[in-house]
C-alpha cells in the first residue's frame, strides 16, 4: 500500500464532499501538473490518502479518503466547455488522469499546517518546504502514521 496527500480547495471538493459521495466515491479531476499527474498514476487500489484544505480558513489535513479507481483518463480534457479541457488531449492519447476516491475518516479537528510542521518524522515531507505547490505529495508509511496519530 502505498500514502499519498491530495490538497483540495474545500468550496471545490473538501472532505464532507468525499464522506457526502456515498458508495461510488467522488472524481479526482483536474490536475494539470505533470508531476502530480505521475503521481497519481502511482496509485493503486486501496492506497490511503490524507485530504488536505487549502486555500480556506483552516488550513490543513482534514481526513482520509483511499483510491477506489485507479488513474484512468480525465474526462474533463475531452470537453470543451470544462475550464480542465486541453485541446492538445485526444481520446487516444489522453495527457491527463482522473481517479476515484471513497471516504474513509473525518478529523475531528483539522490539523494546521503549523502543527504538521512541528512533527519530527514530516522534517523532510514536502508539504512542510518551502514553495512546494504540488496538489499530489507522496507520504512514506511513517510519515502517514504519524500524522494519524494527531488525530486524536
Amino acid at each position: 500500500m502505498n500514502y499519498w496527500l491530495m490538497k483540495t480547495e474545500p468550496d471545490e471538493c473538501s472532505i464532507d464532499d468525499i464522506a457526502n459521495a456515498g458508495a461510488q466515491g467522488v472524481l479526482w479531476d483536474g490536475v494539470r501538473n505533470y508531476q502530480a499527474r505521475n503521481f497519481m498514476r502511482e496509485m493503486a487500489l486501496g492506497d490511503q490518502v490524507l485530504i488536505y484544505h487549502s486555500s480556506c480558513k483552516t488550513i490543513g489535513i482534514a481526513g482520509v479518503a483511499e483510491v477506489f479507481a485507479a488513474a484512468f483518463p480525465d474526462p474533463m480534457q475531452f470537453d470543451s466547455k470544462s475550464p480542465y479541457f486541453d485541446a492538445k488531449a485526444s481520446r487516444d492519447k489522453p495527457r491527463w488522469d482522473a481517479v476515484r476516491l471513497r471516504f474513509v475518516a473525518k478529523f475531528s479537528n483539522v490539523i494546521s499546517l503549523d502543527v504538521i510542521k512541528k512533527v519530527r518524522a514530516l522534517a523532510d515531507n514536502p508539504l512542510v518546504k518551502k514553495g512546494n505547490r504540488l496538489s499530489v505529495i507522496p507520504f512514506s508509511a511513517e510519515e502517514f502514521t504519524a500524522v494519524m496519530a494527531l488525530n486524536c
